[in-house]
């Protein structure tokens, strides 16, 4: 019961009534957004954020989710999702790995790839990294 990689990059939720479904349990749904608010958390600790892509003209955008549910969760249970830089190809491509937990048990709920490209923000193409992207990324790169 413990992290896929080490170190990972961490934020911590807890299941409200809100993001519960008609089965009781957590919607397939808030997994994705949770995973999401922790992505752009950890690119903004790396000094990457949504101004910093605006005032490059690039952004690393979403081209691939693939998202394995192997618990359900329910009510008030608090959740850590973790995150990496899996792969990180200096020209354009980029995989983050996503892994949720229960902080009672340990054990895993979800498992996620996401893969990212490079684009330019104004025309939506796309782009090779700026230098900056590659400063910021490079070192959260795991091996």
């Amino acid at each position: 019961m413990s992290w896929d990689h080490e170190a990972p990059f961490i934020l911590r939720f807890t299941v409200e009534a809100e993001h519960i479904d008609a089965l009781e349990h957590t919607n397939n749904t808030q997994y994705v957004t949770w995973c999401n608010e922790t992505a752009w958390a950890h690119t903004t600790d790396l000094g990457l954020g949504a101004d910093a892509y605006r005032s490059l003209d690039r952004a690393m955008a979403l081209t691939k989710a693939e998202y394995h549910y192997l618990l359900a969760t329910r009510l008030g249970e608090e959740l850590e999702v973790g995150t990496w830089i899996t792969t990180w190809d200096r020209r354009m491509l980029m995989e983050r790995q996503m892994q949720i937990r229960s902080v009672a048990t340990g054990e895993t709920v979800l498992r996620a790839k996401l893969q990212f490209v490079c684009i330019e923000i104004s025309t939506g193409k796309p782009k090779r990294p700026p230098k900056a992207f590659i400063e910021g990324y490079t070192p959260a790169l795991i091996f």
